[in-house]
C-alpha cells in the first residue's frame, strides 16, 4: 500500500489536538517532501528519520517520491515529537508494517540517528488532554515521556526505547521484515524495549522545608496559617535578614496535600515547559523568579505560546522576592490572573489559555537601604525616596494582595536562644480542617468568593458589619480591599472553628491591611 496514516497529537497551549500524519509513496523523482504547517524542526525530521531507519537495518525508499502531510494543515506543528509518526508512517506505506494495526495507537517521539527514541515536551499534558476529552487510546511514548503520560489514572501506555521495538509491535505476520527486525532486537539483549508503563498513585507524604527552623516571627506565621487556610495572597515587609525568604520558601508545607486533579493539571504544565521531574510527583511548586524578569517570564507568551511562571506556579507558591524591583509592566501583568486564575495569551496567529490559580507569596523591604522602622540600625533615606520607593507598586496591585504584614527584625538574643517553632505538619492539619469547612460551605476556597456568594457565605454578624463600615469609610478603602478583608475575615473564623464572622476575625482582619508608609 503507497498510502499510510498515523496518528498522533499537537500540543497548543494545555490542548492536545489530533494530527494525522498522512504518507504517500510514488513513482517519480525521488524527494522528500513534508507539509502542513510545520516549523523548522518539524522538517528536520527528514534527516532524522532517513538516518533512523537506515541505521535500525530498515529499509529507506530512496526510489520513490514520499510526500508527508501533517493534517489539519492549518494547525501549527512544532518540536520532534512528530519524527516517530512519520518514520512508522513511511514503514507503512511501503509494506514493511501492518498500516490497518497502527490505526488503534497514537504515537509521539523524537527519534535519534541510531534510531533511540528521545522524550519530547508535553506528554502529560497530552495524556491529561485525551483524559479530559473522554478519549481512550492507547500512547506510544519514548521513555521519560510514558513515565510522566501513565501518571493520568486509568491512560494506556506503552514504552518503547527504539524504532524497532515499536516496529516489532506491527509486523506482518510471517514477512520477511519480521525476521530482519527479530535479529536486531536479539542483537540487544540488555534493552528492555517495549512495555506498558502502570500508573503512579499519590504519595503518602511529600517533603517540604519546615517552618520550625523560622525561630519567632509569630505575627507572620500566623499571618501564612490564614493565607494557606483561604488562599490568600501575602506581602512580608521588613528589613534585611529579617526571615522573609525563610517564610517564603517554607510556605508550600503549611498547604493541604494536592489531589489527584490538582497534582495532575500542576505536573502538565511543568511538562509542557520541560520541567516535570517525577521525584516531584505531587509536590506543590514554588516558583522564584528573578526579579529582573521581564512581564513574558511572568505570565507566558513566545511563539508558539508557553506557559509563565504564574502557570508553572499553578496549585503552587509565586514567591516574588525584591517584589519593588521587578519591572512595572512585569508586576501590573499579574492584576488580572490574581482575580481570575487563568491567563490568555494572544498572539497574531495564535490564542492559548494557561491556568494560573496560585498563591503570590511576595517579599519587600521598606525602604531603598532597608532599615526603616528598625532597631538594629538607623536608615538614611529621606521621605521622598522612601516614598519613590514604596510608589514603585501600584494601588491597584497591592488591592489584590490580601494580607499586608510586618516581619521585624529579632534581636541577636531572642535569634539563638529562642526555641524550634512550631512544625509545618501541624499548621498544615490545621489549615485543612479550615479549608475542609469552606469546602463543605461553599465548595471553594474563601479566596474564590465573589459577589453574591461573599453576603452568602461570609455569615457576618451585625455588630461586626458595623464595625467594618465604619472602618472602611475612615480608611478610605476602596470596594475591592472591603471584600478581600471580608474574605480574610471568614478565614480566620474558619481557623477557629466558628459558624458567623465575629467583631474579632474583621478586626484581625483589618490588621493585615495598613497601609505602606509611601501610600499613605
Amino acid at each position: 500500500m503507497s498510502l499510510a496514516l498515523v496518528q498522533s497529537r499537537a500540543l497548543l497551549g494545555l490542548e492536545a489536538l489530533p494530527v494525522t500524519v498522512e504518507v504517500h509513496l510514488a513513482n517519480g523523482l525521488p524527494s522528500f517532501t513534508l507539509v502542513g504547517l510545520a516549523d523548522i524542526e518539524v522538517k528536520e525530521a527528514r534527516e532524522r528519520v532517513r538516518s533512523a531507519l537506515q541505521n535500525a537495518g530498515l529499509e529507506f525508499p530512496y526510489n520513490k517520491r514520499i510526500t508527508v502531510n501533517l493534517a489539519p494543515a492549518d494547525l501549527p506543528k512544532d518540536s520532534g515529537r512528530f519524527d516517530l509518526p512519520i518514520a512508522l508512517g513511511i514503514l507503512a506505506a511501503s509494506g514493511q508494517i501492518d498500516s490497518a494495526r497502527l490505526a488503534d495507537y497514537e504515537f509521539a517521539g523524537e527519534l535519534s540517528l541510531s534510531g533511540e527514541l528521545r522524550p519530547v515536551r508535553g506528554a502529560l499534558a497530552t495524556s491529561l488532554a485525551l483524559r479530559t476529552s473522554g478519549i481512550h487510546v492507547p500512547l506510544v511514548l519514548p521513555p521519560g515521556s510514558a513515565e510522566e503520560a501513565a501518571l493520568v489514572p486509568d491512560a494506556v501506555v506503552y514504552r518503547a526505547q527504539h524504532l524497532l521495538d515499536v516496529v516489532r509491535q506491527f509486523l506482518p505476520a510471517g514477512s520477511h521484515a519480521e525476521d530482519n527486525a527479530e535479529a536486531a532486537l536479539n542483537s540487544t539483549a540488555d534493552n528492555p524495549g517495549w512495555a506498558r508503563i502502570r500508573s503512579v498513585p499519590l504519595p503518602a507524604c511529600t517533603h517540604y522545608a519546615d517552618l520550625a527552623d523560622v525561630k519567632g516571627q509569630a505575627g507572620a506565621k500566623r499571618a501564612l496559617e490564614i493565607a494557606a487556610a483561604g488562599n490568600h495572597s501575602l506581602l512580608l515587609m521588613g528589613p534585611p535578614g529579617s526571615g522573609k525568604s525563610m517564610l517564603a520558601q517554607r510556605f508550600a508545607g503549611v498547604l493541604p496535600a494536592m489531589t489527584v486533579d490538582e497534582a495532575l493539571q500542576s505536573a502538565a504544565i511543568a511538562s509542557l515547559a520541560g520541567r516535570f521531574a517525577l521525584e516531584r510527583w505531587a509536590q506543590r511548586p514554588t516558583c522564584s523568579p528573578h526579579h529582573t524578569a521581564s512581564a513574558v517570564a511572568l505570565v507566558g507568551g513566545g511563539s508558539p505560546p508557553r506557559p509563565g511562571e504564574i502557570s508553572l506556579a499553578h496549585h503552587g507558591v509565586l514567591f516574588l522576592d525584591e517584589l519593588p524591583e521587578f519591572p512595572r509592566a512585569a508586576l501590573e501583568a499579574l492584576r488580572e490572573p490574581l482575580e481570575t486564575g487563568h491567563i490568555t495569551i494572544s498572539r497574531a496567529a495564535r490564542r492559548a489559555e494557561f491556568p494560573a490559580r496560585f498563591q503570590m507569596i511576595a517579599a519587600m523591604n521598606p525602604c531603598p537601604c532597608g532599615y526603616l522602622g528598625a532597631t538594629q540600625r538607623a536608615c538614611r533615606c529621606s521621605p521622598e525616596q522612601v516614598s519613590r520607593y514604596q510608589s514603585k507598586l501600584s494601588g491597584p496591585l497591592l488591592d489584590r494582595i490580601d494580607l499586608h504584614v510586618e516581619v521585624p527584625a529579632l534581636p541577636a538574643n531572642e535569634l539563638l536562644g529562642a526555641p524550634p517553632g512550631e512544625s509545618s505538619a501541624s499548621i498544615r492539619e490545621r489549615v485543612a480542617q479550615a479549608r475542609g469547612r469552606a469546602m463543605a460551605r461553599q465548595n471553594c476556597a474563601n479566596q474564590a468568593l465573589h459577589g453574591q456568594a461573599i453576603d452568602t457565605h461570609v455569615l457576618l454578624a451585625p455588630a461586626a458589619l458595623q464595625f467594618l463600615q465604619t472602618a472602611s469609610a475612615r480608611l478610605g478603602w476602596s470596594a475591592r480591599a472591603t471584600h478581600r478583608t471580608l474574605k480574610v475575615a471568614r478565614t480566620i473564623a474558619d481557623l477557629a472553628g466558628a459558624e458567623h464572622t465575629a467583631v474579632a476575625h474583621v478586626a484581625e482582619a483589618m490588621q493585615y491591611r495598613r497601609a505602606l508608609v509611601g501610600h499613605g
